[in-house]
């Protein structure tokens, strides 16, 4: 029994001596190394500003940067100048319908669309006087904007009568609204400007389900 007690005791204490060696390891390790993504919460990819890469962040600090650097860039004030000139192209398809269109459902649907686009290009123009910027630039073609109709494509519009009308109208209006979608996914992929991506949202809710809608009609 001697024997047993004085083996226990260099055994207790090499017990002890490893716990601490493993307590002052920990302790090392926490201040100055990173902490374990799930430690932190979430994390996001932020897309880099144009000619940046791409940076993985914690949602907390990303929202916090956003908030921090609202600065408009060449995105945000090239899509609310485009998108000016789109939903004003919009317009002019919608006026056609209350005299040409013959289904009750196109009528009523050129209704809520200049109904929604005609304040969206107010907020955008209000938008772009708040940063001191002008409403129109001679480097954004009408030509160049996905979905826009052709000069061609809007005269046999105008021509049209009846269920003639009402099917051009909605095939142009379909494309119009997905070239719309596409521009608005580029600037939240591309912009900075938190209110830019308000609106971007907006008509990407909003014509996806007018889309899906018009499709019905056709």
């Amino acid at each position: 029994m001697p024997f047993r007690r004085a083996l226990r005791a260099p055994l207790a204490t090499a017990a002890l001596t490893a716990l601490a060696a493993l307590g002052l390891g920990a302790c090392d390790s926490g201040p100055d190394d990173p902490e374990p993504a799930a430690a932190t919460g979430s994390s996001v990819l932020v897309p880099g500003k144009p000619g940046e890469a791409n940076r993985t962040m914690s949602a907390e600090d990303a929202q916090a940067q956003r908030v921090d650097d609202d600065t408009p860039n060449t995105a945000d004030v090239g899509y609310a100048r485009m998108m000016i000139a789109h939903h004003t192209q919009a317009l002019e398809m919608t006026e056609l319908a209350p005299d040409r269109a013959r289904s009750v459902k196109v009528k009523a649907l050129a209704e809520r669309i200049a109904a929604a686009q005609g304040p969206e290009i107010s907020s955008m123009q209000g938008w772009l006087k708040e940063y001191g910027e002008d409403e129109k630039s001679e480097s954004h073609a009408h030509s160049t904007m996905p979905g826009m109709a052709t000069e061609a494509q809007l005269k046999t519009l105008r021509a049209a009568r009846g269920t003639a009308f009402d099917q051009l109208f909605l095939t142009l209006m379909i494309t119009h609204h997905e070239g719309a979608i596409a521009m608005a996914t580029d600037v939240k992929g591309q912009g900075n400007n938190v209110r830019i991506e308000e609106m971007a949202d907006d008509v990407i809710a909003q014509q996806t389900s007018e889309i899906t809608r018009m499709r019905t009609m056709r």
